[in-house]
Formats: structure tokens, sequence, C-alpha cells
């Protein structure tokens, strides 16, 4: 047996008594949050979740989170962790793609109408039986008087259950991230795969249960870095999570004071604002005395950046790189290592790394660009229900990651390009394909390109070049906010150029590049 909510039950057996969350006044202990997550299990079973049966959670940095999460795994069933600032017909397709037979859902609030949003998509969805909100903190239910109230259901059950015995190659995720050819695709990792890579990370940054991390947690729970860097890894040493359900970095600082927070993650836009939030109110004094180890990812951080964090706050910043389909983790700096700028250093423990060209042959030698291949305990089972874009990107155990990369001669490794076309925007992920199929809904647009461009803050902004249909008077500002509408806050584009026509070669493809040149010059010309 393997389940990976024993990283919870254990840390619950030898620190009860522990703090095992914290978000603002509220204190919740390792045995508290297992017993929440005891209820959630009874209540699942009750309800007919068997083993395998997929479930899906929309939720943000709350303790309802860890809880829901670990809850399903100890019934035995598979977690659908979805994006929450996704609309309802984005979260729609998982649903269906799954299989979900539950969906538990945040009720959200006025600004982020998580539960109306999920309810929309919940009831298009006929293979999803049962849905439950989670009241929002402080909030009475009010986005459905029929729909059930999580915390109301739980109350009665039980603080007692016997975990499923999982198989360690059972599924224990679905990850969903966007591909390059259309709707997105679901990552199905194993116990194993989540446990170990949990197990990795702490292996690197040298956490203990003897010397436990207090961790700030305002990457999303619901993407893989959150939830085995920051959750799991964190619960398998007994760590504190301080949640944060919104980066907003005045109260990122104030907490890194206030409950001593040894253990920092983000991507590079969280640590630019975060120096341009110091200011002689904030005790970077005391800040620095309790940080001993800060990590990024997501895209790489500027060099720049990096150095004026570390100067600042007296800390050592190492940077990785992972994606959903290696659980996350698969490079990373050393902590303990020369700083090698721009790297994003050595495999973790049990992972092999080599770059291989289109064929999957190897390719050798100091500097030699080549994709990026990985072998391991991280990798993924492959996408749910899609044998063939398995097929594309896995071969003999290895996956293909579609990012090209060099390595040096001590076996450094340093990104040379993304995957092809993507976009990142704050250190989401975002693939043009899914965003140029949306604005083609739109009756009015005849044909769609989307490229990234530069920008100061959030190192790539969404561009979108748009043919009109014939005779038709849309304006930017009215597709940019029909855009809003239809797609997640960190997907639509915040820039729009109307044009006649767009560069194609010979086959009628889309010369993107041509498109970025293009875009490059004219910035150029009018800075």
């Amino acid at each position: 047996m393997l389940n990976l909510s024993m990283l919870l039950e254990d840390s619950a057996r030898t620190f009860p008594h522990r703090d095992a969350v914290v978000l603002g006044d509220r204190r919740v202990t390792f045995a508290e949050l297992n017993a929440q997550a005891n209820q959630v299990a009874n209540l699942l079973v009750s309800r007919g979740i068997q083993p395998g049966d997929r479930v899906a959670l929309s939720c943000p940095n709350v303790p309802w989170f860890p809880a829901v999460y670990n809850g399903i795994l100890k019934a035995g069933g598979v977690v659908v962790p979805l994006n929450i600032l996704l609309r309802a017909n984005e979260v729609r397709h998982p649903l269906e793609n799954s299989g979900a037979r539950m969906y538990i859902c945040y009720e959200g609030s006025a600004e982020l109408p998580m539960g109306q949003i999920g309810l929309e998509a919940f009831n298009d969805v006929s293979t999803c039986e049962t849905l439950f909100l989670i009241p929002s903190i402080g909030d009475s239910m009010t986005s459905s008087s029929d729909v059930e109230n999580l915390e109301q259901a739980v109350a009665g059950q039980s603080t007692e259950f016997e975990s499923v015995a999982t198989a360690p190659d059972d599924t224990a995720v679905i990850l969903y991230s966007s591909g390059t050819t259309g709707r997105p695709k679901g990552a199905e990792v194993t116990h194993c795969n989540m446990v170990l890579n949990a197990l990795a990370a702490n292996r690197l940054c040298k956490s203990t249960p003897e010397q436990p991390d207090r961790v700030l947690v305002t990457l999303p729970l619901f993407h893989s870095f959150g939830q085995t860097m920051l959750q799991n890894a964190g619960f398998a040493t007994g760590s504190t999570l301080v949640l944060l359900p919104r980066f907003e970095p005045t109260q990122v600082l104030e907490l890194m004071a206030k409950e001593e927070i040894t253990f920092f993650s983000g991507v590079p836009t969280m640590y630019w604002s975060l120096l341009n939030a110091v200011t002689d109110e904030v005790d970077v004094e005391k800040i620095a005395r309790n940080l001993r180890l800060a990590n990024s990812g997501g895209s790489a951080m500027p060099v720049d950046v990096m150095s004026r964090f570390e100067k600042r706050f007296g800390v050592r910043v190492i940077e990785g790189y992972g994606l959903s389909e290696t659980s996350p983790a698969v490079l990373s700096t050393p902590p303990d290592a020369e700083m090698k700028p721009g790297s994003i250093g050595l495999p973790f423990w049990g992972i092999e790394v080599r770059l291989i060209d289109n064929d999957w042959n190897t390719i050798e030698g100091p500097d030699a660009v080549g994709e990026i291949a990985v072998r391991g305990h991280n990798v993924m089972k492959g996408y749910f229900g899609n044998p063939e874009a398995t097929a594309e990107v896995m071969k003999d155990s290895w996956l293909r990651t579609g990012d090209l990369a060099r390595r040096d001669e001590d076996g450094w490794y340093f990104i040379v390009d993304r995957a092809k076309d993507m976009i990142i925007r704050g250190g989401y992920n975002v693939y043009p394909r899914e965003i140029e199929e949306i604005l083609l809904t739109h009756p009015e647009v005849s044909l769609a390109a989307v490229i990234g461009v530069p920008h100061e803050v959030h190192g790539e902004e969404i561009k979108a070049f748009v043919i009109l249909n014939e005779g038709s008077t849309l304006t930017v500002d009215e597709l940019k906010a029909w855009s809003e509408s239809q797609m997640a806050a960190y997907k639509y584009p915040r820039l729009f150029e109307i044009v006649t026509s767009l560069p194609q070669n010979a086959t009628g493809k889309i010369l993107k590049r041509e498109l970025r040149e293009e875009n490059n010059a004219s910035s150029s010309s009018t800075s």
C-alpha cells in the first residue's frame, strides 16, 4: 500500500498538536486537519464514491483544500484539482473528460463567484452526479439553496477513517494543463509519483521533521508546484503551512515577519513585486533572520531580480524546472552549490534527464542543444483517456517535454527555449491554440493568431491578431470585454490588433515568428 494521504496521517500521529495550516487568526493542528479529512472521506464513501472514482475540486488556498484533497485520497478516490479562475465553459471539459462523479467547489465571492460558475458547469455535465459547495469563510451559503453545503454535510460524519489501501501505481491526481493542439489534457500522476517527488524536494531543501519549516503558501494549491513542493512536502516533515489565498506583496511581507516564515516559493514576478513593496515599515531584518531558503519556478528568473532579492533578504534563491507531467519537479539548483546564473540546475534525486533530437536520439557534448527528456519516479502514467497524446510524448518510460536546453560540462542545464509557442504570463502557462479556438467562437471573428510579447511585470503578455468577418464593426474594446467574459483572468488577451491578413507559408500555416518580429519592430519604432 502507498497512499499520498499518509504524509498527513503520519504527521498527525507524530505531531498532533502542531499547527498544520494557518489562515489569518485561524490555526488548525495536524490532528484536527486529519480528523476533518477523515470526515470528508466518510462522506464520500457514504455517497457512493469507490476507489478510482474521480472527484473534482475547485478551492483556493484555505484549510478546506488540504482537508478535501486528503479526504478524497483516503477514500481511494482521484483528485481532479481545477484552476479557480476558470469560467464555466472551461470547467466543463475536465469534468467531462475525467468522468468526475463528484464536484466540490468553493463558493467564492462577488468578485470571483466560483460557486455560481461551478454550478453552471455541473448542470451541463450529466456524468457528474453530486455537487457540494464549500461556504466562503465568514459567509453563509448564498449561491444556491438547492446545493448541499459541504461543511454541514461532514458535520455528522465520524472523525475516524481507515484509508483505502491504494497501490503505488494507482492514480492519485489528474492535473489538467492545456496543450498546443487543443483541449486541456489530464496528466495522471500516481501515489508513487507524488510521494517520492515530495520526499525528493525535502531531500534537496534539507527539510526534516526535527527542523520543520514555516512555509508561506501563496502559490495556488490547485497547481502541482504548490501541491508537491509546499503542501505534500510540508506535511511530510510536519511543517506549518501559512496560507494566503491571493498574492499581495505587502501582505506577504507582513506575514513573513509575523509568522516567522522560513521557506518561501514563488514565480519570478512575485519576487519582483516583493522587492518593489519594501518600505521603511517592513521589518526586513526580522524576515531575513528567519527566512532560510526560497525557490523559484514557473518561468526563468531574471538574474538581476534574483541577486537583488538575495542581497535584500539575505537568503538563497534556488531556481528549478518542472511540469505537471512530472509531478512536477525535475531539476533544481542545489542550495549549497555555487550559483550558475541562468541555470535550472541538476536533476532531483532519482530522476534522469537527457537531451534528445526529434527521433529520441541522445544529443551529446557540452552546450549542444536538445529537447529535455525525463525518466524517473516523477513521470506520469500518461494523459487520462488519451493514448494517442501519451504516445506522442512517452517512449520506454521517457517523457519528452518540448522544452529545449543545453547542458554544460558540469552537467548543469540551461533552458534555451520553451515549448513551441507557449506563453508564460505571470507564472501561468498559456497556450495560444486554446485562446485562438475560443476567439473563433465569436460570431464576428474570422481568424485569430495569438502570441506572447515581452512585459515588464508579467514576463509575457498575450496579444491577439484578429481578422474580422467582412462588414463587421466590432471594436478592440468590445472584443476584449467579450474575451474577459469567456476566459480565465490569466488567459484572455490584454492586447488586440485587428488586421486584414496574417503572414502564412505555402501550406497556409500562420507564421507567428513574423508576427513577433513585426510586433518587436513596431514596439522599437514607437519607443
